[in-house]
């Protein structure tokens, strides 16, 4: 039968003169493998359909082979939403009315649930929106390490440590993929800031590349199987990251033997012959002014177009490259839009709004509850006062590419109104005025936000209403607007901004039930934090961000998310900024940032181990509405040799009231190592669902991989002979149990 169906599309499209009708392309026969298809589709190839096929028609697409039936490659922007339809050459809005979206939590709420299930959803519902949408490949995930809370785009990433990335990322590739939509993983590699991103040329050693801000992208690769990734901005070694000899062709290509095909960050591609040598297969976004030469078709005009052509015709360059782009960008087709089995899709079904609902819920984490402040009481009628611009502005629109157009978004005063019902009266004051701003690239919210009251006027009449609450709910934090949670810039500072320190500390006085709810994608400062009992992490939580905050906070939903990065005190407490140097050190008379990664290897809560820096909040923690208690840390065996294995248990057990969730983390140390190594590294960690008086035993099983470095002058991981410890722990700063063990 599908051999029959493919006869019949053949002979239709020949029919219409779409397609070659001396014989019945093995292309168009699924029964095939994917490279016999890719080979039999470049042997039908002209030089100039070939040089049409990787570079952008459009904003968003890149040319198919009308005269082969071959279809339009189309990208949409992510990793959080399926981005609405823009005009053909510019970001404007194609006026669509059915390009709305579901949005979901943005990427570091999703790996602050610590959950790889939760990832499995999130790609999957995603993907089932891109796919109906008719998208072939969704831009994102993001893998990015946070290597400074200054970043303005860690937002769309999965926090500061390679392992939990690697994990997290894994089972989002497979979920996107599952509905025939490519993956393209970003943004490969060392893109960790928006300050210069264009110019920042990173300089990192071998080590630190290998052992922090590679591995997510490797078991995309290895483990995810994605099949494009996306070049970053920034240089490497001298050379813009989207043609780049080291990490395209030595690492990307030759060393992990990736297959799938590499796409130019847009507007990342900045010459017409290395494009070609060093490993890009598919150009978008080239800032060109071929319009203004005359040309009817500016994309024409890309370095890997009319340039690459003619280079090739005048024998400066050969077609050996050109052969390898072409498979690259024909198997991500046979991968997506020429593969027959793909399912329809959805878009905003009631099943993606709970999957949007439930990973934020499960990705919010509680930072501190002291007294059991939360969840709120509202056995008999109360006034809830709820605070701060943030508890009513869209947060689904701006931050740069990821701002999207969503069917609808639930805000954390209507979420918590829903919630609470008839059982407490719930008043709103601003408290502080932010950024009004209302739209993006033609998205626009609908809100009014303009309030020309003076922040004196604001903090009095807070104050003034919080007196006679029961509870003040605080909704501040960050927001997507240039040089805080956005694309194209970095933050100026560790503080939250618009005055919300004074508001806080002002409501910490007028009453003492206060709860703080800090919306953001970044750590942020909290020089009062002791004077508030509740502190409530809520990130950018998508379209059911009321309904997910509300759960949380009414105890409909017991807190489980555990921090990706750490809280650091002060700036001064950050490796990037003590030892690196960020933003970068301009060269004389050129336009190109240096920056050295200095601090190696030890980002994040490395850093803060090492130097015995307290942060605010560790790597990993995250409260609960009830108690776990740890048992003892076991392992099967005292000693292994390099092709075994070490097996840990141990029992953990909910002693409180209320049923909740546990992530387990499981630590290494290499104490008497040859080289410095970080004090612990995360190996592995398990969510575990328990209900009050539960034990249950999570069991961890870690090879010679996980007690490795990487040894750049032999260029391969090393396991050093010797004792190690585990670490079964509730945070980096909180271990529970320890056991020893050696590698013979």
């Amino acid at each position: 039968m599908k051999k029959f169906l493919v006869a019949v599309i053949a002979f239709s499209m020949s029919a219409a003169g779409l397609v070659q009708a001396a014989d019945t392309p093995v292309y168009l026969d699924s029964s095939k493998s994917v490279e016999e298809r890719v080979e039999d589709a470049l042997s039908r190839l002209t030089l100039e359909e070939k040089i049409g096929l990787i570079h952008a028609q459009s904003k968003f697409s890149s040319r198919g082979v009308r005269r082969l039936g071959i279809p339009e490659l189309w990208t949409s922007d992510g990793p959080h939403g399926i981005r609405s339809e823009v005009m053909w050459d510019e970001w404007r809005q194609a006026g669509w009315t059915n390009d709305s979206c579901v949005a979901f939590p943005a990427l570091t709420c999703l790996a602050a649930t610590w959950n790889p299930a939760m990832s499995e959803l999130y790609g999957k519902s995603i993907g089932e929106e891109a796919r109906y949408r008719n998208k072939n490949v969704l831009l994102g995930p993001g893998v990015n390490i946070y290597r400074t809370p200054l970043n303005g785009r860690n937002f769309e990433y999965m926090g500061e440590d390679p392992y939990l990335a690697s994990r997290m990322v894994v089972p989002y590739i497979k979920g996107v993929q599952s509905n025939g939509v490519a993956t393209c993983v970003k943004h490969y590699a060392l893109n960790n800031q928006e300050l210069n991103r264009h110019t920042t040329n990173a300089i990192v050693d071998d080590r630190t590349l290998y052992e922090i801000y590679l591995p997510a992208f490797k078991a995309a690769v290895h483990e995810g199987g994605t099949w494009s990734i996306m070049a970053s901005y920034n240089l490497y070694k001298n050379q813009h990251v989207c043609h780049n000899q080291y990490l395209l062709n030595d690492i990307l290509k030759g060393e992990w033997g990736y297959d799938g095909a590499v796409i130019s960050d847009w507007g990342g591609t900045h010459d017409s012959i290395q494009p070609i040598t060093n490993g890009l297969d598919l150009e978008f976004g080239t800032w060109t002014d071929g319009l203004k030469l005359g040309k009817k078709n500016a994309y024409d005009s890309y370095f890997l177009a009319d340039p690459y052509l003619e280079a090739i015709k005048s024998g400066r360059v050969g077609t050996k490259e050109l052969d390898d782009k072409v498979r690259r960008v024909l198997r991500l087709m046979f991968r997506t839009s020429m593969r027959p089995d793909r399912p329809f899709g959805s878009m905003c079904s009631p099943e993606h709004y709970d999957a949007a609902r439930r990973i934020a819920g499960e990705g919010i984490v509680l930072l501190r509850n002291e007294g059991g402040l939360l969840p709120l009481n509202l056995s008999t009628p109360k006034k809830v006062l709820v605070v701060g611009e943030n508890a009513v502005k869209m947060m689904t629109i701006g931050g740069g590419s990821s701002s999207l157009k969503a069917q609808h978004e639930i805000s954390p005063l209507d979420g918590l109104r829903s919630a609470v019902g008839d059982k407490a009266e719930v008043k709103y004051v601003r408290g502080y005025v932010g950024d009004v701003s209302t739209d993006q690239d033609g998205v626009v919210s609908g809100q009014n936000l303009v309030d020309d009251r003076s922040a004196e006027e604001l903090i009095a009449e807070a104050v003034m209403e919080a007196k006679d609450a029961d509870y003040v709910i605080f909704v501040g934090g960050l927001n997507k607007s240039p040089h805080q949670d956005c694309e194209d810039s970095d933050r100026r500072g560790l503080g939250l901004p618009y005055g919300q320190d004074a508001v806080i500390e002002a409501l910490a006085k007028a009453n003492k039930n206060l709860v703080v709810v800090s919306v953001s994608g970044n750590a942020v400062a909290m020089p009062w934090v002791d004077e508030v009992p509740a502190v409530v992490q809520a990130w950018y939580l998508g379209s059911e961000a009321g309904n997910a905050l509300a759960d949380v906070l009414t105890g409909r939903v017991n807190p489980s998310g555990k921090l990706p990065f750490s809280f650091p005190v002060c700036l001064e407490d950050v490796a990037a900024h003590v030892m690196g140097e960020y933003p970068g050190v301009k060269r004389q008379n050129e336009n190109i940032w240096d920056e050295k990664y200095n601090e190696g290897i030890l980002v994040g809560y490395r850093w803060h181990d090492t130097k015995k820096i307290r942060p605010l909040f560790a790597f990993g923690h995250g409260l609960s509405y009830t108690d776990f208690e740890y048992g003892r840390l076991t392992a099967d065996k005292k000693s292994m040799t390099g092709d075994e294995t070490v097996t840990f248990e141990i029992p953990v057990t909910n002693t409180g009231k209320v049923a909740g969730a546990e992530v387990v983390q499981l630590y290494i140390s290499d104490p008497k190592s040859s080289v410095m190594r970080p004090v612990k590294e995360l190996k592995g960690f398990r969510k575990v669902y328990l209900n009050p008086g539960e034990t249950k035993t999570v069991t961890f099983t870690v090879g010679r991989d996980a007690l490795s470095y990487f040894d750049a002058d032999r260029h391969e991981w090393v396991a050093e002979p010797g004792k190690f410890t585990a670490h079964a722990a509730a945070a980096s700063d909180d271990i529970r149990s320890s056991v020893d063990f050696t590698l013979k």
